[in-house]
């Protein structure tokens, strides 16, 4: 029997794609759990699942730090938002697919196999990211075979496959982000159920006092708080945790798929949107007027096309050739206040401001304002012009 590497999550979709492609496929099926921080039972289920279901051989690769350092922080350091949220699932799966190259390479797999279907994101970003790195068939048995959420629940109680812990939602998780969507969040007007959220508290339940936080970074990459050092997953899961427990990074919004359908998400945020929020800060004291304004559009397209899936577009590493240079000058502190869902810029130091708080302030003397005269005189000139066309009109 020929060999197949499946992306496996031990879900319905990745559960029900073992028995299709043994059943149906006739292959011999090998599966992969990449933890790229996930919960840890979830991956621990992987592995019993895949067992339990018959596949030949299952993999566990750890690769949280290797996210940690070569994507959520390049991710940081990019301002990565789309539509208003810090990317965190469309982040984690060009690493995944990745590592479901090298197995494939080593176990001389002919195809590569993932769960999913026809309507969502991850299909471009599992597929764009295999056949950038391989020639692999791709098998989608789901997509391919028309499958409904029923049909599947049918097809997995008839062959016996262990269905997860139910659940009303679609969860995906990792160390950057929690997403929920699915059931009854498919009405728009249907508000989150707070028993959804497992990261953050609610503003009613937040603490009363406020949290005052310092975060230094260096390079463009959070490295200490409140004066302590952290290496990469312990600051980003400390940052969840203070965070979330501020109410901090609750996001609801109407996001516009890769397919052009528009989908209500949800996410649960903390430590991103406390990290990127500071590091915005800082820039704004250590870049140029011209630099903030080209950044902004940097910052979109980067997040674009990690969203759709081209993390291995050239113009992605180019950006970051241009980032990275610019980031040697993101260092320094930051000072936060969090307080019931509320997150606020204190204030900001960096040994490459370039704010002169002696120029800008109003007791300066030795600045003589009467050369400004001119300046001020012509400045606007074009638009005064076509302001005095149109009256003479």
């Amino acid at each position: 029997m020929e060999k197949v590497v499946l992306a496996f999550s031990s879900g319905l979709d990745t559960s029900v794609c073992v028995k299709l492609l043994q059943e149906k496929y006739n292959m011999e099926v090998i599966t992969v759990c990449v933890d790229v921080g996930q919960p840890e039972n979830e991956v621990e289920r992987s592995e019993k699942v895949a067992h339990d279901i018959g596949v030949s051989k299952h993999y566990t690769i750890d690769a949280k730090e290797e996210f940690a350092r070569e994507f959520i922080f390049k991710a940081v350091k990019a301002n990565a938002v789309y539509e208003g949220y810090p990317l965190s699932t469309a982040l984690a799966r060009p690493l995944i697919a990745m590592k479901i190259v090298e197995i494939a390479e080593e176990e001389n797999a002919v195809a590569i196999s993932h769960g999913c279907t026809g309507k969502g994101n991850d299909q471009f970003r599992f597929e764009s990211t295999i056949r950038s790195a391989s020639d692999y068939n791709i098998i989608a048995p789901v997509r391919d075979l028309n499958l409904t959420r029923s049909e599947e629940i049918e097809y997995a109680e008839k062959h016996g496959i262990p269905l997860p812990v139910f659940s009303h939602y679609s969860i995906d998780e990792n160390l950057w982000g929690r997403s929920i969507e699915g059931d009854i969040l498919e009405d728009p007007m249907v508000e989150m159920p707070e028993e959804a959220f497992n990261w953050t508290l609610s503003t009613s339940d937040a603490p009363d006092e406020p949290r005052i936080l310092e975060m230094e970074f260096k390079d463009g990459i959070p490295i200490a708080l409140d004066g302590e050092k952290y290496d990469a997953l312990e600051i980003i899961r400390e940052c969840n945790h203070i965070a979330g427990l501020h109410g901090i990074g609750r996001i609801d919004i109407m996001e516009d798929r890769i397919i052009g359908l528009k989908s209500r998400e949800n996410y649960e945020t903390p430590g991103a949107v406390l990290i990127i929020t500071a590091h915005k800060a800082l820039e704004q004291i250590v870049f140029t007027r011209e630099e903030l304004r080209f950044l902004s559009g940097v910052s979109e397209t980067y997040s674009e096309l990690i969203y759709n899936g081209l993390w291995h577009e050239p113009l992605r590493e180019d950006l970051d050739c241009l980032i990275d240079n610019m980031q040697k000058r993101a260092s320094g502190i930051v000072r936060v206040r969090m307080h019931k869902g509320n997150l606020r810029i204190l204030g900001r130091e960096s040994p490459f401001s370039l704010y002169q708080e002696q120029a800008v302030s109003f007791e300066d003397k030795e600045t003589d304002q009467t050369e400004i005269v001119g300046m001020v005189k012509n400045y606007g000139i074009q638009a005064a012009c076509f302001q005095n066309v149109c009256r003479k009109g």
